[in-house]
């Protein structure tokens, strides 16, 4: 069976376009075209219905499709268990990370690790944190720089990096700003503007509600932390903000003294997965620049 036929399917069930696909393959339609053809003619089945300008995967299709994930991810890892052998930090680290990390913690440690390995071709990818740990999982992604998960996930293994404070934050001109102590209670009667449901960081806040029965108000969800930071700066509503974000004269860091809230942002990679020379070099930078902080 062709490698490259399989490529090419896996790239057309998962962009759902033969155009699409020939961009993410750098090859031309056609080319991705007769590739999936081959490997339909070689099965002896359509692996999708044409109807249209719509694609979906036929019944085949979606028996293959794992299957034809797990011989890519297995031929990866073998090329890179063997490529680590030699010892060289090179060729290509495909990654992710939140935005926030991006800005806000990677920088020193991309500027120490881009210099001392130039061989390696980084392709960073930007998405929140749980999006990136399923790219993991599926093995789109060799490593993620993320917002930890709250809860172990099968097959993914964590390294912690940074420890991440999370303070309640408002406006100096919102109500709450003027008070020495504000309570959680006194929270839950103003509009909040948080990140939005189900990421990790929004676990965090709804554990420590939960004994207290306390609902919130939330009037605007974001997974930017740079645009919650402006909603609060102009009055919208109070947040929970990383510590790193909290020094601006137009936010009032609120006293609260019943829960001390933090998140852990580290490195997550496949259980199963042989990690590329390239992949811990990556980690190490970032556990060397979380000593120097």
């Amino acid at each position: 069976m062709d490698i490259n036929a399989l490529k090419a399917f896996l790239a057309v069930a998962e962009s759902t376009s033969f155009s699409l696909a020939a961009e993410q393959l750098h090859l031309t339609q056609p080319a991705v075209s007769k590739r999936v053809a081959a490997l339909e003619d070689e099965l002896n089945v359509r692996l999708f219905d044409r109807i249209s300008r719509k694609i979906s995967l036929t019944e085949a299709g979606r028996q293959l499709l794992p299957r034809a994930r797990k011989i890519i991810y297995d031929l990866e890892d073998i090329s890179r268990s063997i490529s680590n052998l030699n010892g060289e930090i090179s060729g290509k680290l495909t990654m992710g990370t939140s935005h926030h990390i991006g800005l806000r913690r990677l920088p020193p440690a991309l500027k120490r690790y881009s210099r001392r390995f130039p061989e390696v071709q980084l392709d960073i990818r930007f998405m929140d944190s749980e999006t990136a740990c399923s790219a993991v999982l599926q093995g789109d992604l060799e490593l993620a720089i993320v917002t930890l998960p709250t809860e172990p996930i099968s097959n993914l293994t964590t390294q912690p990096i940074w420890d991440d404070p999370l303070l309640f934050v408002v406006s100096t001109e919102h109500p709450l700003a003027a008070r020495q102590q504000v309570s959680l209670s006194d929270l839950t009667r103003h509009q909040a503007v948080l990140v939005g449901q189900g990421t990790y960081t929004q676990r965090i806040l709804e554990r420590a509600l939960q004994p207290l029965n306390l609902k919130l108000d939330i009037s605007m969800a974001t997974n930017y932390f740079e645009t919650l930071k402006m909603m609060v700066s102009i009055g919208l509503g109070w947040s929970l903000l990383p510590e790193t974000m909290t020094h601006d004269p137009e936010l009032k860091v609120l006293d609260i003294r019943e829960v001390q809230l933090t998140r852990t942002l580290g490195a997550v990679i496949h259980t199963n997965r042989s990690l590329s020379n390239a992949a811990r070099a990556m980690v190490d930078a970032c556990l060397e620049e979380s000593a120097r902080a």
